[in-house]
């Protein structure tokens, strides 16, 4: 898994990976989660953004920010989020600027990371480690992407995809338990 896109030089992300490729210690989390949007054109709503066909595409409809907002019934951890976004089909739909925010719920979000995307095209991946190296991951029951401005100084957006990952419980989850106490191996059923 690349930890960004191409190229991230403070907050700035260029290029695009047009295959899909994150750890295996990490999961999906998207599934678990109430996705809403702050509008959209009719046929071109939330569901676009996760029905994993890069042929459609949410699209606002309205003034900007621009607004996906992911809710969790308990606080997850999440570390990566993941858009596909095509500048190339998109043009002056295609993301410029995006904010993503953290929190509780809408009365106490706060921005956690500031992204600028430079003609995009495919995967970008955008971390959500905090600059000590021990923040890894969010603890949140709420996470915002608000899309700030698009290229060309479009009005409208275009996100074909998003995906946001946490790490797995175990993470090397077919690596069987290893006991160290004497009394424990005794017990263990795996020699």
């Amino acid at each position: 898994m690349a930890d960004s896109s191409e190229g991230e030089e403070e907050g700035k992300l260029t290029g695009g990976s047009q295959q899909l490729v994150v750890d295996d210690d990490l999961r999906e989390m998207g599934k678990k989660a109430a996705w809403s949007v702050s509008s959209y054109k009719p046929g071109n709503g939330v569901l676009s953004l996760r029905d994993d066909n890069l042929d459609t595409y949410w699209q606002s409809d309205g003034a900007q920010p621009h607004l996906v907002n992911v809710q969790f019934q308990k606080k997850v951890k999440l570390q990566l989020v993941v858009l596909y976004v095509d500048f190339k089909l998109d043009e002056s739909y295609t993301p410029g600027k995006i904010s993503i925010r953290a929190g509780d719920g809408f009365h106490n979000l706060k921005e956690i990371k500031a992204v600028e995307l430079v003609k995009p095209t495919g995967w970008v991946y955008i971390s959500l480690s905090g600059n000590d190296p021990r923040e890894t991951f969010v603890n949140t029951f709420m996470l915002q992407i608000g899309v700030l401005s698009n290229h060309l100084n479009g009005r409208d957006t275009h996100i074909r995809q998003i995906k946001v990952y946490g790490p797995r419980p175990n993470p090397i989850p077919l690596q069987p338990f290893q006991f160290t106490s004497t009394e424990f191996i005794t017990y263990s059923t795996v020699r």
